[in-house]
């Protein structure tokens, strides 16, 4: 409980510094599996960009890798998609949890999402990714593991709307374990000074 309390403050004292690291959501970003194409282009199966009500489809996610042993990953959500996510989350998990790929398998076994019960940035709800221990060097990004896992475009296209509409943001973090400089034990002298106590 000590590390999901400190994880938690750790997470509201950051958020407004990585608010600039935040990447755009509200918009419905291409199929995870497939192919990005130029902003200009329509993504299949959507409407033209430009129509009233219609966002553009954004760039396809950087790769969301560790390079230290333990990592973080934020995501901001809308306080009413929370149910949206929440389902996308099941997918992820069940993705998770039956995949036959030996990474994937490892990234999972340290792999724990956690809820804030403070509320994020704009009132938004802010869920916490913890890797501990993270597989260094291998690809986080929600879409690849998706797509591994749920081969039928329509299913797919069907779980990333929901993980796409609800997110406003994410952030991630590498924690290296802290070791302190050594030093003296309390109450005892070091050389050539008075023990604390003694005139």
């Amino acid at each position: 409980m000590r590390v999901v309390r400190a994880t938690v403050g750790l997470v509201l004292v950051s958020m407004a510094a990585l608010s600039a690291q935040q990447q755009p959501a509200p918009t419905t970003p291409p199929a995870p599996g497939t192919t990005p194409q130029a902003p200009s282009q329509p993504v299949p199966g959507q409407p033209p960009a430009g129509q009233p009500g219609i966002a553009p489809a954004a760039p396809a996610p950087q790769p969301r890798i560790f390079t230290a042993p333990v990592g973080l990953l934020f995501n901001t959500v809308r306080a009413d998609r929370v149910e949206d996510f929440e389902k996308a989350m099941g997918y992820l998990q069940a993705a998770l949890a039956s995949s036959t790929n030996e990474r994937v398998r490892a990234q999972a076994a340290g792999w724990r999402i956690f809820k804030a019960t403070e509320a994020g940035p704009s009132n938004t709800v802010l869920y916490v990714f913890m890797l501990d221990p993270t597989v260094v060097g291998a690809d986080y990004s929600l879409g690849r593991i998706l797509a591994d896992a749920y081969p039928d475009q329509a299913k797919l296209q069907e779980i990333w709307k929901l993980y796409s509409g609800s997110v406003t943001g994410g952030s991630l973090l590498n924690l290296s374990p802290f070791k302190a400089p050594p030093s003296e034990t309390p109450g005892k002298a070091a050389p050539g000074e008075t023990p604390p106590g003694k005139p």
